[in-house]
C-alpha cells in the first residue's frame, strides 16, 4: 500500500527542520522528531498506543544514519576516544536491546510522560547552560559496562543518541569536552543499532500498524527524515558559526516545554 504524497512531504519538512535545528543549536533530533511524528501518525488515526513507540523507534533508526556522518567528522579531528567506545559499547548494546523491550511493554501514555520528562529536562539544561565539573577518572571495565547499559536503556526508551547522558558522564570523569562530544557521536551508532533491532523485534506482527512498518520502525518517516536531516545539518552548523545562538537556544527551550506539556496533556 503506497504512502500518500502529503504524508511524505510532511515527513520531509520535519527532516529539514530536524537537521537544520540540530546543526544550529547542537540538539538531538529526538526532541523534535518524536513529538511531531507522534502528531502526524495520531492525526491519521493510527492506534494511540503505537504512535509514541513508533516515533521513538523511528527516531532511533534515523540515528543509525546521522551518527555515521557525525562520527566521521569528529574522527577526522582526532576527537573520538576509540578505547572508551570499545569498553562502553557492549553495555550500550545490551541496554539498547533491553530499553526497547521496556518501552514496548509500557502503555503508550506512560511512554509519552517519560518522553515529556526527558524533553523538559533537556529544555532546562538549555536554559541554564550548565557545564558539568570534571572531578574524577573513568571507572574500570565493570563500571563502564554498567554505565554503558544505563546509557543504552535510557536512550532507547526516549529515542535519543545518548549524548545527553554520555557527554556529562565523560566530562564528569575528566574527559575533555571536545573528546567527550566526539566519543558520544561514535556511541550513537551502537545505541541506535541495538535500539532499532529491539523495536523491530518488539513490534513484530502487531495488528493495525501503518503500511511500510517493520515492527515499530516506520520506514517512510525513516527514509524521508534521514535524507532531509543529513543534508540540512551542515547548513545549520554553518549558520551557527556566524551568529550568537544563545538567545535562540533559550527560545527553543520554551518551545520544548510546550511540547512536553502536549505529551502530558494528550
Amino acid at each position: 500500500m503506497p504512502v500518500e504524497p502529503l504524508l511524505l512531504a510532511e515527513l520531509a519538512a520535519l527532516g529539514i527542520a530536524t537537521g537544520f535545528l540540530a546543526g544550529l543549536l547542537g540538539i538531538g533530533g529526538a526532541m523534535i522528531m518524536v513529538p511531531f511524528v507522534t502528531i502526524v501518525l495520531t492525526h491519521r488515526g493510527y492506534p494511540a498506543d503505537y504512535t509514541v513507540k513508533m516515533a521513538v523507534a523511528t527516531s532511533l533508526a534515523t540515528i543509525c544514519f546521522t551518527s555515521l556522518s557525525s562520527m566521521r567528522a569528529h574522527h577526522q579531528r582526532g576527537a573520538v576516544l576509540w578505547k572508551v567506545v570499545a569498553v562502553l559499547a557492549p553495555g550500550i548494546i545490551v541496554g539498547g536491546l533491553v530499553g526497547a523491550q521496556i518501552s514496548a511493554a509500557l502503555p503508550g501514555k506512560s511512554l509519552g510522560v517519560l518522553f515529556a520528562i526527558f524533553v523538559a529536562f533537556s529544555a532546562t539544561q538549555m536554559l541554564i547552560d550548565r557545564k558539568p565539573k570534571p572531578t574524577r577518572t573513568l571507572p574500570g571495565p565493570l563500571g563502564m559496562f554498567g554505565a554503558g547499559t544505563l546509557i543504552g536503556v535510557v536512550s532507547s526508551i526516549v529515542g535519543a543518541g545518548g549524548a545527553f547522558i554520555s557527554v556529562p558522564f565523560m566530562t564528569w570523569c575528566n574527559v575533555k569536552i571536545h573528546d567527550a562530544v566526539g566519543t558520544a557521536s561514535a556511541l550513537g551508532f551502537p545505541i541506535a543499532l541495538a535500539g532499532t533491532a529491539g523495536y523491530a523485534w518488539a513490534g513484530r506482527d502487531l495488528p493495525g500498524m501503518p503500511p511500510g512498518s517493520i515492527g515499530y520502525i516506520y520506514l517512510p518517516a525513516l527514509l524521508a527524515i534521514s535524507a532531509a536531516s543529513v543534508l540540512l545539518a551542515p547548513v545549520g552548523a554553518r549558520v551557527a558559526h556566524r551568529m550568537d545562538i544563545r538567545p535562540l537556544r533559550r527560545l527553543f527551550a520554551v518551545v520544548l516545554y510546550i511540547l512536553a506539556a502536549y505529551f502530558i496533556l494528550r
